[in-house]
């Protein structure tokens, strides 16, 4: 079988993607021993690991320098990488949702004020509304942007609603349910189909049995 390169998503999400990549028959030795090693390799297994920025995954799968690779559905969602997306892997459980004051009232007679990291999701989520919106494209602290009013509400990922909370803000509408997806090249998975169709239903049986 052919050699399968994997970009896992640096953090907490990596670590528990490596678990379960270990779990289902492909550990790595090298990668357990730590050190500054940016490639790591089992031959016998046929994979090859590198740790990578969670938001840049995708960009590594579909430019072809990982053959697979695990990213957040937000991210699928947000930037639309030309990639398979293969399986669910039930793992790095949180929501997009819409979040404002509670006080909050829409009114269609003006323009809604949404700062976000996410403007597609934003823009595609109010425009199957048919809701006009100004969108405020921030990279940081979005909560403070309702606090402030500079915008009426934002929209971000949500995992245990306590940021909000410490902030008098609260949920006003989930948008979609994220978690961490397997996602492979397109040209990989037709010559590598063999080894990757293996990795799949390995990591699949795990995910069923943790279900």
């Amino acid at each position: 079988m052919k050699t399968v390169n994997i970009a896992l998503p640096k953090g907490r999400l990596g670590e528990k993607v490596y678990e379960l990549m270990k779990t289902a028959g492909y550990p790595c030795p090298e990668l357990e021993a730590g050190g500054r090693k940016l490639i790591f390799e089992n031959a016998e297994k046929c994979v090859r690991y590198f740790w990578v920025k969670p938001s840049d995954v995708a960009i590594y799968v579909e430019r072809g320098a990982a053959d697979i690779g695990v990213v957040g559905k937000d991210i699928l969602l947000e930037y639309e990488p030309e990639v398979y997306e293969l399986l669910d892997l039930n793992i790095g459980k949180c929501r997009m949702a819409v979040a404002g004051k509670a006080s909050f009232r829409d009114s269609a007679v003006h323009t809604l004020r949404v700062a976000t990291k996410f403007p597609n999701i934003a823009k595609t989520y109010y425009a199957g509304k048919c809701r006009d919106i100004d969108i405020i494209h921030l990279n940081g602290s979005i909560e403070l942007a309702p606090i402030l009013e500079m915008s009426d509400v934002i929209v971000d990922i949500v995992e245990t609603g306590t940021t909000l909370r410490e902030n008098n803000l609260e949920v006003l509408e989930t948008i979609v349910p994220i978690s961490a997806r397997l996602i492979c090249n397109i040209s990989s998975m037709k010559f590598k189909a063999e080894t990757v169709n293996t990795i799949r239903r390995s990591l699949e049986e795990q995910v069923r049995q943790g279900s």
